[in-house]
Parts: structure tokens; C-alpha cells; sequence
């Protein structure tokens, strides 16, 4: 249905052609309701805007777009640059920052149909099988960075396994009582890699015969100064334990602070291992699993080339190793 226009989508969904254009381009001024009836009338009559009905008939945008939360994490951070190391040579990279659900949906919503994108990567926000098919539908090519659908490629680690390695490490180390330092209150469009780590954690360390007490388990907002707080918490017990995993190198620092602050020798009084190991993990000598972040984006985006390039190209999983990577600090 080429020659849909706005007043077709208007009319269907009963709102004016202001509203429609606004859940195009400023989604989150819209109420859900009113975006979800805009948003089921493009779909149902396959509605393309004009410049972008005239874009797609050129060679292409030239640009890739990345979907992600949290962009200011270390770790994002070095995936970004993952992704760049390739994407510059061709195209453009452009971030769509997700701060909330409703962001989330909406870009998802709104970036197949506008097409201003040759192809999107979309990292560690998981959506429902009415934006992948929307996805599809409007042919945009997406990969998948630490979450996983059955309709497209995805890279991912095995956040479950990393938790149990930090457990058998510093079970071979000779420790018996232990912590863990922790997320709580992630938000509901993100992946909980927090309690994934740490089920793996306690798994690993149960099936060895320890169980970690509850008040060792200490959960908050993702920060360096929260970590230090919660550490304190940890640290104040009768009997503290004698190492902490922390699920980011962020709180394992958080974590590193307090130890200094109660005059503990690292890793002597207590070892700290974190997650992630971003580029200040080795300048500060801490011990963490190292997950590849800037191979994660780069073998996204060669994924996303590929579909692009040949659309016949069946979906693939990639799964990233984890290592330990001893240091000073466990």
C-alpha cells in the first residue's frame, strides 16, 4: 500500500495527523494508549512516510544505529567502541540512549518504519515478538548484543557460568566465607545481570558446600558510591566474609574503597573480584572475568554486514568466552 499517507493512518486510528507525526518523532509525548492505536494503524496499513518511502528507493543511509541503555558504563563504553572500529569505515554510528520502557518501545516502534537506518544493533534490551516482527516487516536488519530472539543474530555471554567462575576461583584460593556486592532495583526494560551472576555465584559455591549468609548479599543502586556503602554493611558483621564478587569492576572498586577505608589488606584480609574487566581494572591491579566487550561489537556489527549484505544468511548465536584474569586483588 504504497500510496498510504498520514490522513489514512489519522483516520484509522482516530487521532489528528499532529498525533501521528508525534508518535513518529516524539513518542514519549504521546500516552500509551494513544501510541499503541497510532502504532497498530501503521502496521496495519503498512505506512512509510513520504522521505522515507523516497530514501529507501536509494543506495542506502549509510548509517547504522545502536539501541542501548545505561551509555555511560564502562563496559558500554567499550562495546561502542567495538562496534566503531568497524562502522567508520562505511558508516555512520548513531546511539539512541534508553532510558526508560517506554523509550525502548518507541524507538522500536518508530525506527523500522522512518527507515533512517541501513541496519541497528540492539544491546541488552530484551522486547517482545510484536517488535521483532515489526522489525522484519520494515526489513530493517538487527543483531542482538546480551540478549537473544529466534529472528536474529545475536552475541552473548553466559553471565550464569561467569558467576560460578569467580565461585571455583576463589574456592581454590581457600576461602570459606563469602560476599557479594550487588544491583537491585534494575530497571524493567534491562537485562538483570546482577542476580544472573550471582546464581551462578551461589550455585557454584553450594554444590562445593557453602552457602553465602543473607546479610553477606548486598544489593543497590548500580554505582561506585553505593558499592563502598553496601561493602560496609558486608564488612560490619560478626564474621565478614573473606572474599566479595562484585558483578561490574565499578562496584568491585566500590567495594576496594571501603576495604582501604577499614584498614583491610587486599587480598590478605579480603579478596575482591569483579566483572567485566574494563580498561581501569588492570591499571588498578583488580582481579575480574574478563568478558570480550570490544569483540562483542565488533562481531555484532560483522554480523549485521552480513545479513545486509545477503538477507538469505540464517540467524546466528554467538557465545563469547569468559576467562578469570588474577591480579592484585584476589
Amino acid at each position: 500500500m504504497s500510496d498510504v499517507t498520514i490522513y489514512d493512518v489519522a483516520k484509522l486510528a482516530s487521532v489528528s495527523i499532529s498525533t501521528v507525526s508525534r508518535v513518529l518523532n516524539s513518542p514519549e509525548q504521546v500516552n500509551q494508549v494513544t501510541r499503541a492505536r497510532v502504532q497498530a494503524a501503521i502496521d496495519r496499513l503498512h505506512f512509510v512516510p513520504k522521505a522515507e518511502a523516497t530514501a529507501r528507493t536509494r543506495k542506502g543511509t549509510r548509517r547504522i544505529g545502536v539501541l542501548a541503555p545505561f551509555i555511560t558504563y564502562p563496559s558500554f563504553v567499550q562495546r561502542f567502541r567495538g562496534v566503531a572500529t568497524i562502522a567508520d569505515s562505511a558508516y555512520e554510528m548513531v546511539i539512541y540512549n534508553v532510558e526508560s520502557a517506554v523509550r525502548r518501545d518507541s524507538y522500536l516502534a518508530s525506527l523500522p518504519v522512518l527507515r533512517r537506518l541501513d541496519g541497528l544493533i540492539v544491546m541488552a534490551l530484551p522486547f517482545d515478538d510484536a517488535a521483532a516482527q515489526r522489525l522484519q516487516a520494515h526489513n530493517l536488519e538487527t543483531v542482538l548484543i546480551e540478549c537473544a530472539h529466534p529472528a536474529f543474530s545475536s552475541v552473548e555471554i553466559d553471565d550464569t557460568a561467569g558467576g560460578a567462575l569467580v565461585a571455583h576461583y576463589l574456592l581454590a584460593h581457600g576461602h570459606r566465607r563469602f560476599g557479594f556486592v550487588g544491583d537491585a532495583g534494575v530497571p524493567d526494560y534491562a537485562i538483570h545481570t546482577s542476580e544472573r551472576r550471582l546464581a551462578g555465584y551461589q550455585q557454584a559455591l553450594a554444590e562445593n558446600g557453602c552457602l553465602i549468609a543473607s546479610e553477606h548479599i548486598q544489593l543497590g543502586t548500580h554505582n561506585l558510591e553505593v558499592a563502598r556503602r553496601l561493602a560496609h554493611t558486608v564488612l560490619s558483621t560478626p564474621e565478614p566474609p573473606t572474599a566479595i564478587f562484585a558483578p561490574s569492576d565499578t562496584q568491585a572498586m566500590g567495594v576496594l574503597k571501603a576495604a582501604r577505608e577499614r584498614g583491610l589488606r587486599v587480598p590478605r584480609d579480603l579478596a575482591v573480584v569483579g566483572f567485566d574487566d574494563v580498561e581501569v581494572a588492570d591499571y588498578i591491579g583488580l582481579t575480574t572475568v574478563r568478558q570480550p566487550l570490544e569483540e562483542s561489537g565488533r562481531v555484532a556489527v560483522e554480523l549485521l554486514l552480513g545479513r545486509m549484505a545477503d538477507q538469505a544468511r540464517l540467524p546466528q548465536r554467538v557465545s563469547l568466552p569468559l576467562e578469570i584474569v588474577p591480579r592484585e586483588t584476589a
